[in-house]
């Protein structure tokens, strides 16, 4: 059995253009400067990058990485679907090292691809979760410190005390997830009764089923929906029937060990990226009839209109 990575647009630039181009402009080659998609031509000769080619509209040469993740890279088109591909197969993700090692472009190369990836999968506005007939599960989760906590002089070397770990100062991510169907993650600073309602109301159908924990973050949002059933974790009830938040903890049991084992590290400006890979590749997994390759072809769906440069990523 062959390695759907030994496909030729992985290993050759130009097979990967027409890769590209293919799935960018299904319909022919649009021009980025002025939209006309007559009077354009591939441009030729032996200085010509590949994959060029020159509007007659407006007289200026363009390629498919204009106005996408791409532009402006010097990295290979067949590097870039490599990437892609690793990233939408990976389930816990793949780390800017293990990129940097088997694509051999430089750690910060890397970095900056895989954030670009994730910015392709980054879904826009969508419809409401849940619906007539429906359950929507909603939890939060808490990750590491917020801020570095670094070491006080004034300790002398002396063994931090264990204490019990507790929710203050951490990253706080709110799930909500349709049984069966897609997930939707938000990084709030803090939760609160307000903010964790405001984003239920606003992504979750009146009419579904809504099913949570004990917390009481979800009282009084939960009187303006269809049912709401929650389990008392704190009693040992974590099944009462259909009612349960299993699936969504399930949900964030891979975004951790993704995080922690894959990633290890995260600063709480990208955080919401992290959030988009990984609700990406839950709302088109296996279970949902999406393979590994649909997964790769619908991140070069998403690539048109995310630019980002070098200076934004590291900034927010």
């Amino acid at each position: 059995m062959s390695s759907i990575l030994s496909d030729r647009h992985f290993h050759n630039e130009a097979a990967a253009y027409r890769f590209v181009e293919a799935r960018v402009w299904p319909n022919g080659p649009v021009c980025p400067h002025c939209g006309g998609v007559e009077r354009i031509s591939p441009m030729k000769g032996k200085s010509t990058r590949i994959g060029t080619y020159k509007c007659y509209q407006c007289r200026k040469p363009f390629t498919v990485k204009i106005g996408t993740i791409f532009e402006s890279s010097h990295v290979a088109m067949n590097l870039w679907l490599q990437a892609i591909f690793l990233m939408a197969s990976s389930k816990k993700g793949i780390s800017a090292n293990q990129l940097h090692r088997t694509l051999g472009v430089t750690l910060k190369t890397a970095w900056f691809m895989a954030h670009r990836i994730r910015e392709a999968m980054r879904e826009g506005s969508l419809g409401p979760l849940g619906g007539e007939g429906k359950t929507v599960e909603a939890d939060e989760t808490y990750l590491w410190k917020a801020t570095d906590q670094s070491l006080s002089p004034q300790r002398k070397g002396r063994p931090l005390l264990k204490r019990k770990a507790g929710t203050n100062n951490k990253r706080v991510v709110v799930g909500l997830i349709e049984r069966g169907g897609s997930v939707r993650t938000f990084h709030v600073k803090q939760a609160t009764k307000v903010n964790v309602a405001e984003l239920v109301s606003q992504n979750v159908a009146i009419e579904s089923a809504l099913y949570t924990d004990e917390s009481r973050l979800y009282t009084e949002v939960g009187k303006t929906f269809e049912t709401h059933e929650s389990v008392k974790h704190s009693a040992g009830e974590y099944v009462r029937g259909e009612v349960h938040s299993n699936t969504i903890e399930s949900y964030f049991s891979i975004f951790k060990r993704g995080m922690r084992g894959t990633y290890q590290h995260c600063a709480e400006k990208h955080l919401h990226r992290y959030l988009a890979e990984f609700d990406f590749r839950h709302n088109r997994r296996v279970a949902v009839g999406v393979n590994d390759t649909d997964r790769a072809d619908s991140i070069l769906g998403g690539v048109v209109g995310k630019r980002l440069t070098y200076e934004t990523t590291l900034t927010r």
